[in-house]
């Protein structure tokens, strides 16, 4: 099944809402420590995040960033919860059924001080992130293969849903390596606004 805003992106004429460019991230030489968007306009009906990215965590082959949104500033209370479903190359299954907590965790990146040149990929969907009515919803299909290197785990695979509870609307976005503690050279986030 064809992922919509992948697909819908590359129509000139575009059947599922139009997909505006907001602002790309890609990180340089040393690395960063976070990822950031800020000033969201509110003239979009959703927002999507790709990426691909890799972090420089030394002790596992993978690494689960986290995701923070805010109004002008980045909420750091517990206010977030995570629903995930995923599934990793050696059979092992993590399913997380409503973590709740100070960020959002959903997201697998490859660990490049263990696997060199290979990153991990997602697309991140934030519904009606500018509707003050309402809590704010993710979804996201994110994940990494490292063509079984090391063969304890050589990949992972995550589909995921999670909540701000707020009614604020979103103008802030933050990522941030878990274990990292960067995302290293060449890592890349972009912010998509989608007209409705």
């Amino acid at each position: 099944m064809p992922i919509l805003g992948t697909v819908a992106s590359q129509f000139s004429s575009k059947p599922f809402g139009s997909y505006e460019s907001i602002q790309t991230v890609t990180v340089g030489a040393g690395g960063t420590a976070s990822i950031n968007f800020t000033s969201i306009p509110a003239t979009y009906k959703h927002l999507q995040i790709r990426y691909t990215a890799a972090s420089n965590r030394s002790n596992y082959n993978v690494d689960l960033p986290s995701m923070q949104v805010g109004n002008t500033t980045i909420d750091t209370g517990n206010n977030y919860s995570t629903h995930n479903v995923g599934r990793r190359s050696d059979g092992a299954l993590a399913a997380d059924g409503g973590a709740s907590g100070n960020q959002m965790y959903f997201m697998y990146v490859a660990s490049s001080a263990l696997i060199t040149n290979t990153f991990g990929v997602g697309i991140i969907d934030i519904l009606d992130y500018a509707n003050t009515n309402k809590y704010k919803t993710f979804r996201a299909l994110t994940g990494c293969d490292l063509n079984g290197m090391p063969s304890s785990q050589g990949g992972a695979l995550s589909l995921a849903s999670a909540n701000w509870m707020s009614t604020l609307a979103i103008t802030n976005i933050r990522f941030t390596p878990v274990i990292g503690p960067l995302f290293t050279q060449y890592s890349s986030f972009a912010l998509y606004g989608i007209k409705g």
